[in-house]
């Protein structure tokens, strides 16, 4: 037991096969909702690996009657975490590689009949492509040295206090340069829909 504890791979792999059946047997005696058996017999595993995890041996009992607490311990509250629908949507999904309703007819899937982005069309991928140049060049030649630094730390990610600091100046410029590249961007958006 204590070679398992320190890290020694086989005396662990030994001291779980010597406790599986017993595992086994306790786990049979529970039900665990949406689950099966072996769903229980893994929760038991892993109080048997905190037992050996925290198994103290100045303390007046055995490695097996620890080891038996524990994994009873680790069953009861999965099947309590399993009953308290606290993980209800992630064990009630939708595939997406399945079919809608279960339909085992259909060869479409649920991901098959989601709206993609439409990215394939060339003719949106080149209007995309000039978009972006024509508002990178709006920037390029509108913004002011403030509004273009300011512009620039906060797509790094910066706070208004980095962005300050590193600016020499305080947070309510940033957030006025800010503001400023905002309506210069949305200004040059609506002149561009206008043009389209």
């Amino acid at each position: 037991m204590i070679k398992a504890r320190n890290g020694d791979d086989h005396a662990l792999d030994a001291l779980i096969r010597r406790y599986t059946g017993f595992v086994r047997l306790k786990a049979s005696s529970y039900f665990i909702a949406g689950g099966d058996s072996e769903d229980l017999i893994q929760e038991g595993l892993i109080g048997l690996y905190k037992a050996v995890r925290d198994f103290r041996s100045d303390k007046e009992t055995t490695f097996r009657s620890f080891a038996e607490l524990c994994i009873t311990r680790q069953i009861i509250t999965a099947i309590k975490t399993a009953t308290r629908f606290k993980h209800a949507p992630l064990n009630t999904y939708v595939s997406f590689s399945q079919t809608p309703a279960g339909q085992d007819d259909s060869d479409v899937t649920v991901g098959d009949a989601l709206a993609g982005p439409g990215v394939d069309d060339p003719a949106i991928c080149v209007i995309s492509t000039e978009e972006l140049q024509s508002l990178v060049f709006a920037l390029g030649t509108g913004l002011s040295r403030l509004e273009s630094e300011a512009l620039r730390l906060y797509l790094e990610g910066l706070s208004y206090e980095q962005m300050a600091e590193e600016l020499g100046c305080d947070t309510k410029t940033v957030d006025n340069a800010l503001q400023r590249v905002k309506r210069k961007v949305l200004a040059h958006q609506a002149e561009r829909q206008v043009l389209l």
